[in-house]
């Protein structure tokens, strides 16, 4: 199901039409003036926005996943997936980590967010999951199949610096990692976003 966004303002030319609906992907198309002062046809890629979770357990782990689906490896990732028409970036946070590891987060705070690509109307948001306990099983898509996998936080940064873990699009949070890895400033606030309390 597509979101309809409305929690952002799309990132689209006025008078942009849409010439394609694809189940993911959207072709919108505009004429521009060029400098010369003709004018050709340009075009964007709308689509879903997306989000992640970096759940951390009550005993100060974080809860990564080791995901599965037939058209890809076996990638260790974080629980995530899209926004759905009418949520909120937070409510579709919480809701893949439910459905993807049975854990519920007893408050989600936004660790990033970021525009992937220029010629996609599209955002990421990032957030980390305080204190979260599991509360039910696991019901992941039919086309997936996921493993729980509690890492500390030292493995997290070691994991995400060495580009093992595949959460976001653009390796934001292996940029965060070897930020804090070279600063200890840094490393201490990206803990305190992991660790502070309520």
């Amino acid at each position: 199901m597509k979101s309809d966004r409305s929690y952002r303002k799309p990132n689209l030319p006025e008078g942009a039409k849409l010439v394609f609906e694809g189940n993911i992907f959207d072709v919108y198309q505009w004429e521009q003036k060029l400098y010369d002062g003709s004018t050709a046809t340009f075009e964007k890629l709308s689509r879903p926005d997306t989000v992640c979770v970096f759940p951390v357990l009550e005993d100060g782990s974080i809860l990564l996943i080791e995901d599965s689906q037939p058209h890809r490896e076996t990638i260790l990732t974080t629980p995530s997936g899209r926004v759905e028409e009418g949520e909120t970036p937070e409510q579709s946070a919480a809701r893949e980590l439910l459905e993807e590891t049975g854990y519920q987060a007893k408050q989600l705070e936004p660790l990033f967010s970021f525009a992937p690509e220029d010629k996609i109307d599209w955002m990421f948001y990032a957030f980390v999951g305080k204190q979260c306990r599991k509360v039910a099983e696991p019901t992941p898509d039919a086309g997936e199949k996921i493993a729980r996998k509690p890492v500390s936080f030292d493995e997290l940064i070691a994991l995400a610096a060495e580009k093992i873990l595949r959460s976001g699009r653009g390796h934001e949070f292996a940029h965060l990692a070897l930020s804090a890895k070279m600063d200890a400033q840094k490393m201490e606030e990206l803990k305190k976003k992991f660790f502070s309390t309520l």
